[in-house]
């Protein structure tokens, strides 16, 4: 059997939240290389003989450089094995897996994408923030926070502060004061709802919830950090009134009825 990539969604935490497909390429892989995010669970379901190689990524310090992984997934697969590269949430949602799909076609390597489910829907969900609803929400936009600085995405701010109703801002935590900054600066109401769910989907899953005006403040009194997801725009006033999910609840905004 010739070698092959399956570029596997590890989702966003709870092991309990892979796909079948994803536990199944797993279980018959020669080799996994996985990231940082990746609960280690997940990895108890690697068959015996197979090969783990460690790929995570911290803020500012990369373990392995993305062509130090790229040159590993082919060199597997040209010696035949079956190689998995397990990846948080979903390989095509700020994963870098479309470039590691481009690494596989540059070498003729057979691949497959097995969709994993995303930290800005799954997170937003368990701390019960639906991404949209009929009477708050008809749009959302996926966002990294990275792009805070960046002078090329300047001209996106305003759209995002007037075009789309609920964003969900990935790795933004060190960005956040100038998130809300543009934000502001384009339009959106400083009274604009606002969460930060720290290791959303895990047992120490924590919320806060604020505005763009208060979250600054908020986040540090609750000592948030990285890995956590942003939520943005009205649909985080449903947060206290759906959080079905147990959590230390830090500060909240009221309930929207009906």
């Amino acid at each position: 059997m010739g070698g092959k990539v399956y570029l596997v969604g590890a989702g966003p935490g709870d092991p309990d939240l892979i796909t079948v497909k994803g536990l199944q390429c797993l279980q018959k892989a020669d080799v996994i290389l996985y990231d940082r995010l990746v609960n280690p669970e997940l990895l108890q379901h690697a068959k015996e003989g197979a090969q783990l190689v460690y790929c995570g990524k911290l803020p500012h310090y990369h373990t392995m450089k993305q062509e130090t992984i790229n040159h590993f997934l082919v060199k597997y697969a040209k010696k035949g094995y079956q190689v998995v590269r397990l990846k948080g949430g979903d390989p095509f949602v700020f994963g870098r897996g479309g470039e590691e799909a481009e690494e596989c076609v540059r070498h003729d390597v057979p691949f497959e994408i097995v969709p994993g489910i995303t930290a800005g829907i799954a997170v937003s969900a368990y701390a019960g923030i639906p991404v949209t609803h009929r009477s708050l929400s008809k749009s959302f936009a996926f966002i990294t926070g990275h792009q805070a600085g960046d002078v090329e995405a300047e001209h996106q701010w305003y759209h995002l502060a007037n075009g789309v109703d609920t964003l969900c801002v990935y790795m933004g935590v060190s960005h956040l004061t100038s998130i809300v900054k543009q934000l502001i600066e384009h339009g959106k109401s400083p009274q604009t709802p606002i969460a930060l769910i720290h290791w959303g989907t895990l047992t120490d899953q924590r919320t806060v919830v604020g505005t763009l005006e208060t979250i600054d403040m908020l986040v540090r009194e609750a000592r948030i950090s990285n890995p956590s997801m942003i939520v943005i725009g009205e649909v985080v006033r449903l947060h206290k009134k759906l959080n079905w999910f147990h959590e230390e609840i830090v500060p909240n905004l009221p309930v929207v009825h009906g």
